[in-house]
């Protein structure tokens, strides 16, 4: 149990990839405060691990508000009594050319998938500096790393999130605040099963997408949920400024 004792606080912790993370991090020992836009399903997420796990709680968020986020951060340090581990992975798709895109979507895009960290980590990082120390975890994405055709704003806020975890990295070295980012590659999610069925042929989608990652699959939540217990915990403690690729191989190029 690598997070005996820590205390997380994760947005997106609802469904997919978030609520991986949620469910390993309290696997792996710590007490969690899950936000989400949806209530409903955070709390059935919550109440599931309410039946073994006793530090379990859930708060409505909305990640592009600074009055939620300002009460996020303070019930969960009214809750936990404090915070050591912030896992930014609140995210929305949106899929669109610089032609189809309207100016409304790539705002939306960029606001909760981009500058959502930006206000998260600026309000609990007086927190982190208090105490002498956290770690921000962000959820950034292959995406970021490599180009996407017809993924503009996307891509462009998960490059975003890459960068501004560096710069954030740079800050908080000096106050002990550790700051990386995993950048993903094609997981099963609501999410993901919600782009492949709006394709005009999921099937065949599915199967170009999956000739991407040379280890030949699409990743499992649970697979990237590993990745963020390893740079939370004190086994990566010398590790701030990295963007970890979990990823099939995507990001390190084809093998057709």
């Amino acid at each position: 149990m690598q997070l005996i004792g820590k205390k997380a606080l994760v947005t997106g912790g609802a469904s997919g990839i978030g609520e991986a993370i949620v469910r390993r991090f309290a696997k792996e020992g710590a007490q969690i405060m899950l936000a989400d836009i949806n209530i409903s399903a955070a709390q059935d997420v919550t109440d599931d691990l309410l039946k073994i796990y006793p530090e379990i709680h859930c708060i409505k968020t909305d990640v592009t508000k600074d009055q939620d986020i300002n009460n996020m951060i303070k019930e969960t340090v009214s809750k936990l009594g404090s915070v050591d581990i912030l896992i930014n992975n609140a995210g929305i798709p949106m899929v669109g050319t610089v032609e189809t895109l309207s100016d409304n979507d790539w705002n939306i895009e960029l606001d909760v998938n981009l500058k959502s960290i930006y206000r998260t980590s600026k309000a609990i990082w007086p927190y982190f500096k208090a105490q002498k120390g956290g770690v921000i975890l962000n959820t950034a994405s292959v995406a970021g790393l490599v180009g996407m055709a017809g993924q503009h704003s996307y891509s462009t806020a998960k490059a975003g999130v890459v960068m501004l975890t560096r710069c954030m990295a740079l800050d908080g070295a000096p106050e002990n605040i550790r700051v990386n980012c995993i950048c993903p590659g094609f997981v099963k999610t609501p999410m993901a099963d919600s782009f492949l069925q709006s394709q005009k042929n999921p099937e065949e989608t599915k199967a170009f997408i999956e000739s991407l990652h040379p280890i030949g699959r699409i990743g499992r939540p649970e697979d990237i949920a590993s990745g963020f217990v390893y740079l939370a915990s004190e086994d990566a403690s010398w590790i701030t400024g990295i963007a970890l690729p979990i990823d099939g191989g995507w990001s390190a190029g084809s093998i057709n």
